[in-house]
């Protein structure tokens, strides 16, 4: 736990907040009206990404509100000439954290299995229900490992090198299947939507794993490589840079 805090205090200190700079510092005789754009552009940098998250979370509370509220039954909801927003989020938030709690105990984990039996009959159902508990599961998991790594494959021709987010392991039934040495497998996301890519088994020793954060990663993919990853100790170290000269030979071979 305490190693855990110490990683966040330094990732915080390697993210401190600073104020935007000008896009041109003024200059002794600058027109005013070079000063009133300078000051119009800093103030776009300043209220454009406050806008942009102020919208989604409003958006995100004003949708679970409209799922939650017309459950929740009329005595327990607030008569107020105005409407409050969260009050849906808030019964959300209470149910999930009730719902976890009575599905940690006997009857409830019970009751998990037999609806989960009753899901498993039903021929279009249970298909849908298994893969998105098994995302769902993957992706809240403590202890899982996707998506954890960057990495470095030659696609889509040799030389040219593009970012991965390394998964798991292939499962037994392929990786029996998979000629030659060890594979994993990596998702090539897609610039600047990486919800979308490519998923594919590559052989170990062709992905070469960059020592930056997932958060980092996504963030070079995202802006198009306009946002680098900023710590110099994230950078490629030269080991690794060796590990790309020698792979490249490798392949022109």
């Amino acid at each position: 736990m305490a190693l855990d805090a110490q990683r966040e205090l330094e990732q915080e200190a390697r993210h401190e907040i600073a104020l935007p700079k000008l896009t041109s510092p003024p200059e002794k005789g600058q027109t005013l009206g070079a000063r009133l754009r300078n000051y119009f552009l800093t103030g776009i940098i300043v209220a454009g990404p406050v806008a942009v998250t102020a919208y989604i979370v409003w958006w995100i509370i004003t949708t679970v509100d409209g799922w939650v509220e017309p459950l929740v039954p009329q005595a327990y909801l607030l008569e107020l000439p105005f409407r409050i927003p969260g009050y849906g989020l808030l019964f959300a938030i209470i149910g999930l954290t009730l719902l976890g709690f009575l599905t940690a105990n006997l009857v409830g984990r019970s009751l998990l299995r037999l609806g989960e039996v009753v899901l498993g009959r039903m021929p279009l159902v249970r298909g849908v229900y298994r893969t998105f508990k098994q995302i769902f599961e993957t992706i809240f998991s403590q202890s899982g490992t996707s998506f954890r790594k960057v990495g470095l494959v030659q696609y889509p021709a040799k030389g040219m090198w593009s970012i991965v987010f390394i998964s798991s392991e292939p499962g037994p039934e392929i990786a029996a299947r998979l000629p030659g040495e060890q594979h994993i497998s990596v998702f090539l996301p897609c610039t600047p939507n990486p919800t979308t890519g490519f998923y594919f088994y590559l052989p170990r020793s062709e992905v070469i794993e960059l020592p930056i954060p997932v958060e980092e990663g996504a963030k070079l993919i995202m802006s198009a490589g306009l946002i680098q990853p900023g710590d110099p100790r994230l950078k490629l170290a030269p080991a690794n840079a060796g590990e790309l000269d020698k792979l490249s030979a490798k392949n022109a071979a």
